[in-house]
Parts: C-alpha cells; structure tokens; sequence
C-alpha cells in the first residue's frame, strides 16, 4: 500500500461557476464556499466528513472530468508518485502546485485520471532527501 486518504474529493471541470453553484443550491441544496487559486475562483463543498467535492472552470470532457482526488493522510506526495511511475502507471501531471498545497494526478488502468492532494502543512519529501 502506498498510501492511506484521509479524504476524497471529486473535482469537476465546469465551464460556468455562478450557473453550476445555482444549480447545485437550488436543486440538490448543496451550500458552496468560494475559495481561489493562481487567481482563479474554484466552487467547494464538504458534503461529509470524508467526502468533499469541487468545481473549477475547465473543460468538461470525458477523461478530465470528475477527477477523484484522494488527500493524502501523511506527506511524501513526491515519494508516492515515483513508486507509482516505477510501477509502470502513467503519470499525467506530475507533483506541482494545487489549492494550499501540492497535486499530480495518473491514469488507472481503464485511463480513469486519479488525483492526489497533499496540504503544504505535511513535508514533501523525495526518496532520500531525508536521511
């Protein structure tokens, strides 16, 4: 096991996010806080204790969205992503910059894309680098 979640996310590309927080509202109830990153507005939304979802604007195309993204419950994001490239799996992005913190995101056997978050309080760390 490489690693254990702490919670999951889905992330969905949308191409309107007053439309997409007013459908949410009025139909499914579904209360937003409006949080930013690199200067853009994402929509985000804890619906349980584990389980969260996200909305920022992209494009909605079989393949890109929903992205389940799983936090990781202790860092070494860096560390996880090469055992998975060593494995074979295919990295899509690699480690680089997310909302507080840090993401890469790979394809699962049947090219589902699975995202990884690490919050900037748990240490990166790269095979090594810290011994």
């Amino acid at each position: 096991m490489l690693f254990t979640a702490r919670y999951t996310s889905l992330v969905f590309n949308v191409t309107d996010l007053d439309r997409t927080e007013k459908f949410y509202s009025e139909i499914m109830g579904i209360r937003f806080e409006r949080r930013g990153f690199a200067g853009e507005q994402f929509l985000h939304a804890k619906l349980s204790e584990n389980f969260e979802i996200d909305f920022m604007v992209g494009t909605p195309t079989p393949g890109n969205s929903p992205i389940m993204v799983f936090d990781l419950d202790e860092g070494g994001i860096s560390d996880i992503v090469a055992s998975l490239a060593e494995q074979g799996v295919t990295i899509v992005s690699p480690v680089g910059d997310a909302p507080d913190g840090k993401g890469a995101t790979f394809r699962d056997p049947d090219d589902f894309a699975i995202g990884l978050y690490q919050a900037n309080d748990k240490p990166l760390s790269l095979k090594g680098a810290d011994k």
